[in-house]
């Protein structure tokens, strides 16, 4: 085993560190359709598409604040355990050949053994669970966990586009366990990698920053940046329906669109869930409503996260209008904070960045008292610059349709914060 991926695997206290890292589901995946996955408690991991990681190696100093930390590369294979589940299991990379990596997002592959035997046998067993979860999570599959189920209605409606959960209340922090989002994106790809499995059983991952490793009920919102979405490399067709989608969503009129929600309202026990299907429909009306409902506890509009997060928004903009011809086409914006966070003030705990790592996250104070929320971009598969030799495409200055979004998202959230003070 690598120095490096020892070194990352004790950080995160993840188990079997002599014969590779069990990838699990990342349960607070809310938009998207790659493959996500838990490598350990700080870090996530997700399949190698050779534009992204080049933005990764290359990524401008100044930008760094804005984005997850970048791990390194792992190559992860599917194998069974001894009770037959599927596992996908991370090792050490060996090799540089190309032929690991997903050279289109759209044939990434998808795990699990704990999906292989959710999607046969626990649909109806889904959402929350207590503390205990994480006392053994590697083994999960293989027990009963105690774990609040949806009735059989809302099993039905997982279709649905918003989503209600009632939670029970008690004095353990209850832990999203999975949103629907997440088990539909994973039931979709298991099917393709099972298909996949006799040609080939390797592929390259990236290991990312987890941002939501440090909340105690991660609430997510997911925004789907610019006015344009399609790659410079997109066929015609695949052109033509991502034009359609922002001539048909908020993305054309504002720059910004829901693409996923998830939110977490302490007093009535109440879990949102909204999907980017959802998303596309929204009115400009509606758009702000949902960004309302987001930064709302249940009982009143938690206020004090609107400064952090216009703070955090108004940086990011300097610092793309500085980014000479990058084009960040079909990437997104994650905003997390806690959705249950502790009652009286205390200072986040360490975010597991480098050792010596002095760049504060996106939104995050250094004041004790002050909440904490993080504000970042995120997949960058179709991003492009000059720098991005093989581009037949150069484009000059700034990317406008992004900075157009995050000029419309804080002229929205500064008025939610002039009506929370009225």
């Amino acid at each position: 085993m690598s120095p490096a991926l020892e070194a990352l695997m004790q950080a995160d206290g993840t188990p079997y560190p002599a014969k590779g890292v069990m990838l699990e589901p990342f349960v607070h995946q809310v938009g998207g359709h790659s493959c996500v996955l838990r490598f350990g408690e700080q870090t996530i991991c997700k399949p190698l598409i050779p534009r992204e990681h080049q933005f990764y190696k290359s990524l401008p100093p100044e930008m760094r604040k804005f984005t997850p930390q970048y791990k390194g590369v792992v190559s992860v294979s599917f194998e069974e355990d001894g009770e037959g589940n599927l596992c996908l299991i991370a090792y050490p990379l060996h090799s540089e050949s190309g032929d690991l990596e997903n050279k289109d997002p759209s044939t990434d592959c998808e795990p699990k053994s704990k999906i292989l035997k959710w999607s046969n046998k626990k649909q109806s067993s889904l959402l929350l669970e207590n503390d205990n979860y994480s006392k053994d999570r590697a083994r999960h599959s293989r027990k009963e966990d105690k774990i609040m189920s949806y009735n059989r209605e809302e099993v039905q409606q997982q279709q649905a586009e918003v989503l209600y959960f009632s939670l029970e209340k008690g004095n353990v922090v209850p832990q999203i366990k999975h949103n629907p989002w997440s088990l539909k994106c994973h039931q979709q790809h298991l099917q393709r990698m099972k298909e996949n499995a006799k040609h080939r059983n390797q592929y390259k991952f990236i290991l990312l920053e987890n941002l939501t490793w440090r909340y105690r009920v991660p609430c997510v919102l997911d925004l789907k940046m610019g006015t344009r979405q399609h790659g410079d490399d997109a066929s015609e067709e695949k052109k033509a329906n991502q034009i359609r989608k922002c001539q048909q969503s908020t993305s054309a009129s504002i720059g910004v669109r829901l693409c996923g929600m998830q939110v977490y309202q302490p007093d009535t026990g109440q879990l949102i869930f909204m999907n980017k299907y959802h998303g596309r429909k929204l009115t400009l009306a509606g758009f702000k409503e949902a960004l309302y409902q987001f930064f709302h506890d249940g009982c009143r509009l938690r206020h004090e996260l609107l400064s952090p997060v216009l703070r955090s928004l108004r940086e990011m903009q300097a610092a793309l209008e500085a980014c000479e011809s990058y084009r960040f086409y079909s990437s997104s914006l994650l905003v997390i904070y806690d959705g249950d966070p502790p009652r009286t003030p205390t200072r986040p705990r360490h975010r597991g960045g480098e050792e010596g790592d002095e760049d504060e996250p996106g939104g995050r104070s250094g004041e004790a008292s002050s909440p904490a929320v993080d504000v970042r971009m995120i997949d960058f598969a179709h991003t492009t610059c000059r720098h991005y030799g093989e581009d037949s495409v150069v484009h000059e200055g700034q990317d406008s349709g992004f900075i157009f979004g995050l000029q419309n998202l804080i002229t929205i959230i500064s008025q939610l914060e002039d009506h929370s003070t009225d």
